[in-house]
């Protein structure tokens, strides 16, 4: 209620988010499972004494760096600056539950940074044993960030005794924690395995090749075996309301989870039976298709997780549209309007008043014409019965909060929600500012 409303027509802030958040944690997870792979082929090849193996560490490394601290680096500010347009209230909300955790967070990303810049260029200018152990530091650096920022993530789903307590301890040490960390452990491992594919499929000579191929594909078998076991694990510890949407509540939830299980089940079938059992048959194009196989299914768990959390930004708390659980009273009793600090000037028009309304409660979550359009919802319906399915939106939609505001103001926006497809100016139908 203090911010102003970013608007982003036909693509809505929400989607925004998405699309920048999935492209962040795929690199954010290559970049944890990559380091790893670094640190111990380099260990192999020193054991092994076989300067082939380091050539092309140092030659992988090259791409890995401009891949994980290039693009990785500006989708996470790209992050921060669209959340904190997009969602102000929940922004504001976990910068202040977790002020400590996002300091450890930035001094673990600082050092990550740091200790990768001295790895990449310290081949040749630093001894064996002392590379090695900036890379350890490097691995440690990095997985401990996705470890704090993972406590933060689940938090969002499963804040546990922190809804009494209110204490940071609580808030971190959620029961949603500890599995999701399993599981985006194995997933950093098997999309460090996925670009070694990439990077090895072009090695030459063709037994050096053989070598890192199924080398690289050895690093897929954990998730496939263990990744079942967090699913199972993290499905028990999340409340049984956001379980019912993952089971079959939401249906598009459901294809996403199930279109995940079938891409990541293919990718570990082909990859068993291609790269590493057979590492000479495995191409550059064929590595790049198991690459493109293993981001579609990190995305579309990401996807269906941050899904599974609706009505909520922050589970039992706030609903997805920025408003506190326990305000629901007193912006029905009040409205929102007259508390709002931006809000355009409407005089008696209902329908502009309307206008405003959905701006406030619906746009965190909506467009007009476009992606989660609401003009396509409400074609044909009069103002009548879209009041009615507002006055009972979240027991007819269990995936949305209820309408927050006055009975006045429902009404204000059942009147502009079924002037949308009438054509009158007063419907906004243009998707953007009036």
């Amino acid at each position: 209620m203090n911010y102003p409303v970013w608007e982003i027509p036909y693509l809505g802030g929400a989607s925004l988010i998405a699309l920048i958040a999935t492209a962040h944690v795929v690199l954010a997870h290559l970049a944890v499972g990559g380091s790893l792979f670094l640190v111990l082929m380099e260990r192999k090849a020193t054991r092994d004494r076989d300067p082939r193996i380091l050539a092309y560490l140092r030659q992988h490394a090259r791409l890995f760096f401009f891949i994980t601290l290039v693009p990785g680096a500006l989708s996470g500010v790209g992050i921060w600056f669209s959340i904190g347009l997009v969602s102000p209230w929940a922004t504001s909300s976990l910068i202040h539950i977790f002020v400590w955790a996002w300091a450890t967070e930035w001094a673990l990303f600082l050092l990550e940074i740091v200790a990768a810049l001295i790895y990449y260029y310290g081949w040749d200018r630093l001894s064996q044993p002392i590379h090695l152990r900036v890379g350890w530091i490097y691995f440690v650096a990095a997985w401990g960030s996705l470890a704090v920022v993972n406590g933060i993530l689940t938090f969002m789903l499963t804040p546990g005794d922190w809804l009494r307590t209110r204490s940071m301890r609580d808030a971190f040490f959620n029961p949603g924690m500890l599995p999701s960390l399993f599981l985006r452990t194995l997933v950093c491992l098997a999309l460090a395995g996925l670009f070694g594919l990439v990077t090895a499929s072009r090695l030459r000579p063709p037994d050096l090749r053989r070598v890192m191929v199924k080398a690289s594909a050895r690093w897929l078998l954990p998730s496939f075996l263990l990744l079942p076991v967090g699913a199972v694990w993290l499905l028990a510890r999340i409340p049984e309301g956001a379980r019912r949407i993952a089971l079959g509540g939401a249906p598009v939830v459901l294809i996403l989870l199930f279109a995940s299980v079938v891409t990541s089940m293919v990718l570990f079938l082909f990859a068993w039976l291609g790269p590493y059992r057979d590492p000479a048959s495995l191409t550059t194009v064929y590595a790049l298709l198991f690459v493109a196989l293993g981001f579609f299914a990190t995305a579309t768990t990401e996807w269906a997780r941050e899904a599974v959390r609706k009505p909520y930004l922050l589970y039992g708390y706030m609903y997805s549209n920025g408003f506190l659980e326990e305000e629901d009273l007193k912006f029905r009793e009040g409205g929102i309007l007259d508390k709002a600090r931006f809000v355009l000037p409407t005089g008696a028009d209902p329908v502009a008043r309307g206008r405003e309304v959905f701006r406030l409660v619906c746009e965190p979550c909506h467009t007009i014409h476009g992606y989660n359009g609401v003009a396509p919802l409400v074609r044909g319906w009069s103002a009548d019965y879209t009041e009615g399915q507002l006055r009972h939106l979240n027991t007819l939609k269990g995936f949305m909060p209820p309408f927050i505001g006055s009975e006045v103001e429902r009404r204000s926006l059942a009147l502009w929600l079924a002037a949308l497809n009438s054509g009158s100016p007063g419907g906004g139908g243009t998707g953007t500012n009036p």
